[in-house]
């Protein structure tokens, strides 16, 4: 186990990098798009004359705006085109993220960064007060889509140009339009947008917080992660919930510090962000995998830990995290680690997200039952897939785990209850 620590020094540019990364993973065609209409963002709220305060939410803003398009279709359905269902991401967005306070002004910008402005009606939508760097994103939004990738991006600003100018008043907002028509003639902001390593030129613009997160701040931080993991499918809409809690509760018997059992419940929010890079069809799919989709759905753990290598002072997170499906013999994916090799923590995680996948009603079969559940963990065991410390730990007080699964899948499931009624 490792030292307790109460306070973990977390910078939120590295936070939301590992969520873009994640959601660039779905497919190559949307890939850059978060980082491509943060930068723009800026630049046309900075032509404009706005503070750095509202630039840098209007950033974070741009970071995430469609954090809640949970399918490749919804994207690339966005990026073609604002439907009619626009709204509905943007409004989940909103929800996955106004729990968190550095995120509320970002959240609020997101609810709304698909109103047209309609000639000044669209100050107000819906009752609410729309303002107007939702209306800043929105250009940006709609610039960076017209961009084709395939193509030198210079050759194409004049068509995105009038294309825009077109729309001034009716869909985008004519003081944003009058920057993005100065933007227009620096080749240098085209030529950034179109540059593939866009995320490393982000911090030099805005400075992001370096914030100090005690660990319980830092789980309500990685509870919107689970969100945008699980909230993909209702198929996985409260698996991580469970899975943290019960990998919390196993820690907390196995005598870890208050410390190490928040980050072990953030590893357990945390453990299938990699899933983002598997297709729904494949997460949904009632039967048996084939070898194609079994091999992709078993990248899941590489893409977990690669992704939060980009948050520095989650390397003891990530390895409980992504080595869940490790196995005592050295036969899981996908690093093949064995025996010591294994920290307890990861052990830990193995047997929550065993534990709570086959415990968990699913839409294609109910979860087992108590008989049912120690018979299958019992057999992993004897076969060197799990380890047989924490499973022990787990049927000595399996009443205490097991509640503590119920609750906070419960919870979930009102989250995502909500978000759904929210979009």
């Amino acid at each position: 186990m490792t030292t307790g620590i109460e306070k973990s020094r977390i910078n939120m540019y590295e936070v939301l990098l590992c969520i873009t990364n994640a959601g660039d993973l779905i497919s190559p065609e949307v890939s850059n798009h978060h980082q491509q209409v943060a930068y723009f963002a800026y630049m046309l709220a900075d032509r404009m004359g706005i503070g750095q305060k509202q630039k840098k939410d209007l950033v974070l803003a741009g970071l995430l705006h469609d954090v809640a398009a949970f399918s490749l279709n919804e994207r690339l359905e966005l990026i073609e085109a604002e439907p009619v269902t626009a709204h509905s991401h943007a409004f989940r967005g909103a929800s996955l993220l106004s729990g968190f306070s550095p995120l509320e002004n970002a959240a609020c910008i997101i609810r709304h960064h698909h109103v047209p402005w309609d000639h000044g009606d669209g100050k107000t939508f819906r009752g609410m007060k729309v303002s107007p760097l939702s209306h800043i994103l929105h250009l940006a939004d709609r610039v960076v889509v017209q961009a084709n990738k395939n193509a030198g991006i210079i050759t194409q600003v004049p068509a995105i140009r009038k294309s825009i100018v077109e729309q001034s008043g009716s869909n985008f907002m004519p003081e944003a339009v009058a920057a993005f028509e100065e933007l227009c003639d620096i080749e240098s902001i085209w030529l950034d947008v179109a540059y593939k390593p866009l995320m490393y030129i982000l911090p030099g613009i805005v400075a992001f917080d370096m914030m100090e997160l005690n660990w319980e701040e830092t789980e309500g931080l990685t509870r919107l992660f689970s969100g945008i993991i699980d909230f993909r499918s209702p198929f996985t809409a409260n698996h991580s919930a469970g899975v943290a809690a019960s990998a919390e509760k196993i820690a907390e018997i196995a005598g870890f510090s208050m410390s190490e059992q928040k980050m072990m419940h953030i590893a357990g929010n945390l453990h299938d962000i990699g899933k983002i890079a598997v297709s729904k069809g494949v997460l949904e799919k009632p039967g048996s995998l084939s070898k194609e989709e079994l091999v992709t759905m078993r990248s899941h753990t590489f893409y977990t830990y690669r992704l939060l290598q980009a948050i520095k002072g989650f390397e003891v997170i990530n390895k409980w995290a992504a080595f869940h499906h490790e196995t005592l013999d050295g036969k899981g994916y996908p690093f093949h680690l064995k025996g010591d090799s294994l920290p307890l923590g990861s052990r830990i995680m193995a047997v929550a997200d065993v534990f709570t996948a086959i415990s968990e009603d699913r839409p294609y079969r109910k979860g087992m039952e108590y008989e049912e559940i120690v018979r299958v963990l019992k057999k992993m065991v004897q076969d060197e897939k799990l380890c047989p410390y924490a499973t022990a730990l787990l049927f000595d007080h399996y009443d205490e785990v097991n509640d503590a699964r119920i609750v906070a899948q419960n919870e979930a499931k009102i989250r995502y209850e909500t978000m759904l009624r929210e979009g």
